[in-house]
């Protein structure tokens, strides 16, 4: 029997697995900084959750969920993203007693897509909630927070692009006038905008296919219908993002793949990624709350895909990861050894030194050929001879000079020579 993982869902390997946890322990070190807290949600929530929180005619909720039907005959779905199950956990454990609340989330999410380069069924991301606040400065700190992270990276190349959806009456007022502009053109339409032509009209902004594109070059625009209230907001994140030195270019055509934004919403792209080009995006969604039933309070967040971020860390290779490396090695050369080698690795590690022991029945000369693989600083020799006078051999593979010591001196001579 072959036994293989699900296609679009891969394993990451000890090879690979420094590198995320480097930039999880950054995210995390940044996002402490500027005062979030992190939150763990499940990966399984209610269906109507997404279908109420992302939208009915999106993509995500339409083709890409992965939805099933549990043994008490509930829907359920696997988290494909994650503001929706945080504002239902922000409402379910009444957070707003708390004020203004800044979280932020890592873990895996799952969309059913054709699994391609940056694209995988299950996949992570980092991402950050600020809820509570409808101040452009908590657009433009949260903007700038993950610029930082990005710099803390040593990532160079990326590109910020910018719009503003304005409120819920703009959006109105723009899917109006957009619906004039595409009704009579509704022939050279993909079949996917015939739908949302009827069914959600802001998605054919967000299309991907060349002729649709084309044909909404000269549509309608979301800056056009901005009220005073949401111009003002909008310029107000352009200017301070401006005199903080962090650059933007304003796309009049973004929309973002959910119906939740409002305002600012932005994307991250990096030019080391091909056609699939966004690693981070986000913006504010002040009405979430409220159509969960809550009391309205203004939230914004964004999500970075790790998978993606990878790529463009990978294109740029300006980042330089410390290795996870082992101090010590300890060899035995017979079984009449070993109980008591263990019991000074143990000792070793509760010293703070990173230590691996040989476990099989080995030779020294393998033993010490496996040392060498691991690139470890020193090797500990416990021999039987050695060990009645309480001692071991202690070499270093750096000059490859070695002495006998007595066994409770071992620790201070190995920290001495790290």
């Amino acid at each position: 029997m072959n036994i293989h993982s699900i296609k679009g869902m891969r394993d990451i390997l000890p090879a690979e697995t420094r590198l995320w946890q480097f930039i999880e322990s950054a995210a995390r070190d940044i996002f402490e900084k500027f005062g979030y807290r992190e939150i763990r949600t499940p990966i399984l929530e209610e269906t109507s959750l997404f279908q109420k929180g992302i939208g009915e005619g999106t993509d995500i909720v339409n083709k890409e969920m992965y939805t099933f039907v549990d043994r008490g005959k509930r829907s359920l779905t696997m988290r494909p993203e994650g503001t929706a199950p945080i504002a239902r956990s922000y409402l379910e454990n009444n957070l707003a007693q708390d004020g203004f609340v800044s979280l932020y989330y890592m873990g895996p999410m799952f969309r059913s897509e054709r699994p391609q380069k940056g694209r995988s069924r299950q996949f992570h991301q980092i991402g950050i909630e600020a809820i509570g606040s409808s101040s452009p400065y908590v657009d433009t700190s949260a903007i700038q927070m993950m610029v930082y992270l990005f710099r803390r990276l040593n990532l160079k190349d990326f590109k910020i692009k910018l719009c503003s959806l304005g409120c819920a009456d703009d959006k109105q007022k723009l899917a109006a006038e957009l619906r004039k502009y595409l009704s009579p053109e509704k022939n050279r339409l993909c079949d996917d905008c015939k739908v949302r032509l009827e069914k959600n009209i802001l998605r054919t902004l967000d299309c991907k296919v060349d002729s649709c594109r084309a044909l909404l070059r000269n549509s309608p625009k979301a800056r056009d219908f901005l009220c005073n209230s949401c111009r003002s907001h909008y310029s107000t994140v352009k200017k301070m993002l401006g005199e903080m030195g962090t650059g933007y270019v304003e796309d009049v055509n973004m929309v973002r793949g959910l119906d939740y934004y409002t305002n600012t919403v932005f994307e991250v792209t990096h030019p080391g990624l091909g056609a699939q080009d966004a690693i981070a995006a986000g913006g504010r969604y002040d009405d979430l709350i409220k159509d969960f039933g809550g009391k309205a309070a203004g939230a914004f967040g964004f999500a970075i895909g790790v998978e993606r971020l990878l790529m463009a860390i990978s294109a740029e290779g300006n980042l330089v990861v410390p290795d996870n490396k082992t101090d010590v090695y300890i060899a035995t050369t017979s079984e009449n050894v070993r109980l008591e080698a263990l019991k000074a690795s143990t000792m070793l590690i509760e010293e703070g030194i990173c230590c691996e022991m040989n476990f099989e029945e080995r030779s020294l000369k393998s033993q010490m050929r496996q040392a060498g693989k691991k690139n470890v600083l020193f090797t500990v020799i416990f021999g039987d001879e050695e060990l009645k006078r309480n001692e071991v051999v202690l070499r270093d593979m750096r000059t490859g000079e070695q002495a006998n010591i007595k066994l409770d001196e071992l620790a201070q001579k190995i920290k001495g020579g790290i």
